[in-house]
C-alpha cells in the first residue's frame, strides 16, 4: 500500500475503534439509567465482544499478503474460546440477552459515524491532499 493510503486505513481503524468505545460506554450508560444495570451490563458485554471482533478480523485483514500463519487452527481455538466465555459471562450474570445482541451492532454503527465523518466537507479538504 502506497504510505498516503496506508495513513489513511490506519486513521479510520483508529477512529472506528474510538468511536466503538464511546458508543458501547455511553449506550450502556444511558441503558443502566434507563432501563436497569441488567440491561447495561448487556449491552456493554455485546460491545464488548464487537469491540473484540472488530480488532480480531483487523488482524486478519493486515495478515493478507503476509506470511501464512503457522498454526491456522489457532484463529479457530481463540474465536471458540471467545464465544464460550460470552456464553459463560451471560449465564452467571444473567444480564439481557437482547440487550447483548444489541451491543454486538456498535461496529456497524461506528462505521456509519465514520462514513458521515468522512463525508463532511470540511473534511474533504484535508483528504485530497
Amino acid at each position: 500500500m502506497p504510505p498516503v493510503d496506508q495513513a489513511f486505513y490506519e486513521g479510520v481503524v483508529r477512529r472506528i475503534k474510538a468511536i466503538i468505545l464511546v458508543l458501547g460506554i455511553a449506550g450502556a450508560v444511558f441503558l443502566s439509567a434507563w432501563k436497569g444495570l441488567s440491561v447495561g451490563g448487556g449491552f456493554l458485554i455485546g460491545a464488548a465482544a464487537a469491540y473484540v471482533s472488530f480488532w480480531r478480523w483487523q488482524r486478519v485483514v493486515e495478515s493478507i499478503g503476509s506470511a501464512p500463519p503457522r498454526r491456522p487452527w489457532l484463529f479457530a481455538l481463540r474465536f471458540v474460546m471467545l464465544l464460550g466465555a460470552a456464553y459463560v459471562i451471560i449465564r452467571v450474570t444473567e444480564v439481557d440477552r437482547a440487550a447483548a445482541v444489541a451491543g454486538l451492532l456498535v461496529p456497524g454503527a461506528a462505521v456509519t459515524v465514520e462514513i458521515l465523518y468522512e463525508l463532511i466537507p470540511w473534511n474533504m479538504n484535508r483528504n485530497s491532499g
